[in-house]
């Protein structure tokens, strides 16, 4: 089974539904933005406020939650890249029993730590970013426990001691000096640019390592050969 062909499928997905999914938010903040219909006239309102802000607010948290679910799917898929293989390997698969002080910092410590022990892998050869797939999956467990009162999520006390200056966060807030972070933290954003650049790295990992697994198998058939 080619792992990396179904994980580079799965991403094929995450891209078109982030696209296909944000495309009526996206159009209408620019409508309500520049002022064209069905957003060119506005009610009378006394109160100062822009007009049909109530509505750009909804239209911008709705596209935020498509963010959210897909950097949830991109998690997802990383983490059954992993299973999947771990499941080729070993008939009873041992990573997390074996490694569950890796395991706690997240299953991309404790898979990295599993597979180094197992196939003496060099993770520096890696041209992924394990930092920002590590954050991919801080941003899918904030999201899957969001508050019920306030429709942005924030950054953690202890995601902001791991990553003083977070992968996922708005244009504003990404020059925030780190000291700022203790009283302020800043707001989980996945913009489409960052979500892109998450993916890539995700199908770099998976490429990498499946050509270093498969190299693996293919010196050991081969030393078996031999003798």
């Amino acid at each position: 089974m080619d792992v990396h062909f179904f994980l580079k499928q799965r991403t094929a997905l995450i891209r078109h539904f982030y696209d296909a999914a944000s495309a009526p938010f996206v159009e209408t903040k620019r409508c309500i933005q520049n002022a064209l219909p069905p957003f060119d006239d506005p009610p009378y309102d006394d109160s100062g406020e822009p007009a049909f802000l109530n509505e750009w607010l909804q239209a911008d948290v709705e596209h935020e939650l498509v963010g959210r679910a897909a950097v949830s799917m991109l998690s997802e898929a990383l983490k059954q890249f992993f299973v999947t293989w771990e499941r080729r390997t070993w008939t009873k698969p041992p990573c997390a029993k074996c490694f569950k002080k890796a395991f706690e910092s997240g299953f991309i410590a404790g898979y990295v730590e599993c597979f180094t022990e197992g196939f003496e892998l060099d993770w520096s050869t890696c041209p992924a970013d394990l930092d920002v797939l590590k954050q991919v999956v801080l941003a899918r467990n904030r999201a899957q426990h969001s508050d019920l009162v306030l429709d942005h999520l924030t950054h953690d006390e202890k995601s902001l001691q791991a990553y003083p200056r977070p992968f996922f966060v708005r244009p504003e807030d990404e020059g925030m000096d780190p000291a700022a972070t203790s009283f302020l933290s800043p707001t989980i954003h996945i913009s489409r640019e960052k979500l892109l650049e998450a993916i890539d790295h995700a199908e770099q990992l998976a490429s990498w390592l499946q050509q270093k697994l498969e190299e693996h198998w293919h010196l050991k058939w081969t030393n078996r050969q031999a003798t």
